[in-house]
């Protein structure tokens, strides 16, 4: 299911860079194969630029205000990634971000600097 969604949100993306737009995506991509796919199906259009925020799981866990890793510790959620459900950590993005090390305003500098570095502002 998830890989599903994803899916989508990846084919949407690429109708967008196909028309010439930009599309900016945040989703848990927790799989590698659907990551591909999605990538794959982009840069038929256009570039396609992968952004791990790599944060610690007992980071995410202490920020979680909804208590939603609590409850797939319990089991109230299923196939919650990370806890019971498998996080592929990606091999070889572009650009890599450890959030425990940065303010979200910081994490967002980082991307834009990369983003101007590489040309694509």
């Amino acid at each position: 299911m998830i890989g599903l969604c994803i899916r989508r949100i990846g084919f949407v993306a690429s109708e967008i860079t196909k028309n010439g737009g930009i599309a900016i995506c945040a989703p848990i991509a927790p799989y590698r194969s659907t990551r591909r796919a999605v990538r794959e199906m982009i840069e038929d259009q256009g570039a396609f630029i992968e952004i791990h925020v790599a944060t610690p799981l007992e980071v995410c866990e202490a920020r979680d205000r909804k208590g939603l890793y609590a409850k797939a510790r319990l089991g109230l959620i299923p196939e919650f990634s990370g806890i019971s459900d498998p996080y592929e950590v990606p091999e070889d993005p572009e650009m890599r971000i450890d959030t425990s090390q940065y303010s979200a305003m910081e994490a967002v500098h980082e991307i834009y600097l990369y983003l101007l570095k590489e040309g694509y502002l």
